[in-house]
C-alpha cells in the first residue's frame, strides 16, 4: 500500500482553519502527505502574522504538509467578514479551478496522486468535484457532533413542525434532540442566530456532505455520546491538540510576551478573557467588560482583536485602571491554557475554544454571543457542570458586578474545578495509543489508502 495523500479545503475562517491545520498535523505524524488548500487572501494573512521568516511559503520544502492556494473570487478590499457574500464568492469561482489545482498536484507527485479530500463546513463544493474525478471525500466539522447532529435533523424538524421552511421556530419551546443532551430552546438552534439567508445554503450542504463517506468530529464519546450515537458517519477524532510551532496559521501575530507575563504569577491567579476570532463586542457592553475587570482585583489576560471594528469599539472607560492586567492583540491560547497561573477562562463557547479549555483542566465561565455557542454553553454548565454562565442584566448587558460575582462563585467552588481535572484527564486519554479517537484515526488513514 501506498501512502495516503489528502487535499485539506477549510473555509477561510480560523475556526475552521485551525482544526483542519491540527487534524493534519496528526495524519503527517502518521506519515501521511498533505496538500493544504487556503484561499489566497487568507493565506497571505497568515504569511503576515507569522512574520516573513516563519510563513507558511517557507514549509514548502521538506515538509509533510504543503500550501497551496487559489483565489476565492472577492477583491483585496472587499469584506471578507460579510460570510454570506464569502461563501457564495467561494461557491461561485472555486469549483471551476480545483480540478486544474489537482491535476496540477498530482503532476508533481506521480507516485503519490492525491488519494483524499477533506473539507470543512461551506467547502462541500470541493466534494462534488473530488466525486467526479474518482476520490474520496471527508468532512471534518469544526464545531460540536451536537451541532452537526441538530444540523442532520434539519428535515426531521421541518417534518414536525418545530421549524418552518426558512429554519425560523414555529414557536417558542424546549426540544432535546436526542438523550444525553441538555434541553434547548429552539431560537438558540444553531442556525437561528446566522439569519434565514444563509439557512438554505445549510440544507444543501448538509446534503453535498452526503458525498464525504467519514464525518469527523473534534469530540469524543465522553463529551457527546448521543450526538456520535445519531449517525454511523459521525467518528470522533478529538481532542486534536497538534500544535507544530514551525506553522502559523493564525491571521494574527501572535503575542508571546504574554507567556512570560504568566510565568510572573502564582498558579490558579490569572483570569484570562478571549472571545475569538470573530465575535464583536458592543461598545457599551466592552466598557462594562473592562469595568468588571478592575472590579476583579486580580490579574488578568484579556485578548482584545486588532481587527474588532478597526478598534471603533475598543474605547476604554477613562476610569479603567487596568493596572493588574495584560491586553494583547492575539495570544498563543492553547499554551495560555495550559499554564498553570491561569485560574478560569471568560470564553464565547465556540468549539475550539471549548476544547481547549477543557483539556487545560480550566474551569469556564460563558459569555455565547452566536450560533452554536449557546449549545456548547449548555454542555459546559449543564451537562459536564466545568463552569458558569453569565447572565444579561433588564438592559441586555453583562454587568461588572456579574461579571466580579460569577468569577468569585466559580473559583470558590471546588467542584468544578475538580470536574475540570477529571473531564481533562478522561478526553485526552482519548489521543493515546488505543484510545477511542486514536485507534478511529487509524482506522481513516487505512480507508484512504
Amino acid at each position: 500500500m501506498g501512502i495516503p495523500h489528502f487535499l485539506a479545503i477549510p473555509y477561510p475562517v480560523l475556526g475552521h482553519v485551525n482544526p483542519l491545520m491540527q487534524f493534519s498535523q496528526v495524519l503527517a505524524k502518521h506519515g501521511c502527505k498533505i496538500t493544504f488548500l487556503n484561499t489566497e487572501f487568507s493565506h497571505k494573512r497568515a504569511n503576515i502574522a507569522a512574520g516573513g521568516a516563519a510563513g507558511l511559503d517557507k514549509l514548502n520544502d521538506g515538509s509533510q504538509i504543503k500550501f497551496v492556494t487559489l483565489p476565492d473570487g472577492l477583491a483585496p478590499e472587499d469584506d471578507r467578514s460579510d460570510h454570506l457574500k464569502l461563501v457564495f464568492s467561494i461557491k461561485n469561482n472555486m469549483p471551476a479551478m480545483l480540478p486544474k489545482l489537482i491535476q496540477d498536484i498530482n503532476a508533481s507527485n506521480v507516485d503519490n496522486n492525491i488519494t483524499c479530500i477533506v473539507v470543512t463546513m461551506n467547502m462541500g463544493w470541493a466534494l462534488q468535484v473530488g466525486h467526479k474525478l474518482g476520490i474520496k471525500g471527508a468532512f471534518l466539522f469544526p464545531g460540536s457532533a451536537t451541532t452537526l447532529a441538530s444540523c442532520h435533523c434539519i428535515p426531521n424538524l421541518i417534518d414536525d413542525g418545530i421549524i418552518d421552511s426558512d429554519g425560523l421556530p414555529t414557536k417558542k419551546q424546549e426540544i432535546q434532540l436526542f438523550p444525553d443532551m441538555p434541553m434547548m430552546d429552539t431560537a438558540d438552534l444553531p442556525w437561528c442566530t446566522l439569519g434565514k439567508t444563509l439557512f438554505p445554503h445549510i440544507v444543501q450542504e448538509m446534503q453535498t456532505m452526503k458525498l464525504g463517506e467519514w464525518w469527523l468530529c473534534n469530540t469524543t464519546c465522553d463529551l457527546e455520546p448521543g450526538a456520535l450515537a445519531i449517525s454511523p458517519r459521525f467518528m470522533p477524532i478529538g481532542p486534536l491538540m497538534e500544535s507544530d510551532n514551525n506553522i502559523k496559521s493564525s491571521f494574527w501575530e501572535e503575542d508571546t510576551t504574554c507567556l512570560e507575563w504568566l510565568n510572573q504569577h502564582p498558579p490558579q491567579s490569572v483570569i484570562y478573557v478571549s472571545f475569538g476570532s470573530l465575535a464583536v463586542v458592543d461598545p457599551n457592553q466592552f466598557k462594562e467588560l473592562a469595568l468588571g475587570l478592575d472590579l476583579l482585583n486580580k490579574p488578568f489576560l484579556w485578548v482584545v482583536r486588532p481587527d474588532n471594528d478597526n478598534n471603533v469599539n475598543n474605547v476604554y472607560p477613562d476610569e479603567f485602571n487596568g493596572s493588574k492586567g495584560k491586553i494583547v492583540g492575539w495570544s498563543p491560547q492553547k499554551k495560555i491554557l495550559n499554564h498553570p497561573a491561569i485560574a478560569c477562562f471568560i470564553t464565547h463557547c465556540g468549539w475550539n475554544s471549548t476544547i481547549e479549555g477543557v483539556c487545560g483542566g480550566i474551569p469556564l465561565l460563558c459569555w455565547p454571543f452566536f450560533s452554536d455557542q449557546f449549545v456548547n454553553k449548555s454542555y459546559i454548565c449543564n451537562v459536564w457542570k466545568v463552569g458558569l454562565g453569565l447572565d444579561k442584566d433588564e438592559n441586555g448587558l453583562i454587568s461588572k458586578e456579574e461579571i466580579g460575582k460569577k468569577v468569585e462563585l466559580l473559583l470558590g467552588d471546588e467542584e468544578i474545578n475538580a470536574r475540570s481535572l477529571k473531564l481533562k484527564e478522561m478526553i485526552i486519554n482519548n489521543m493515546v495509543k488505543g484510545g477511542q479517537s486514536s485507534t478511529n484515526i487509524d482506522k481513516f488513514i487505512n480507508w484512504a489508502n
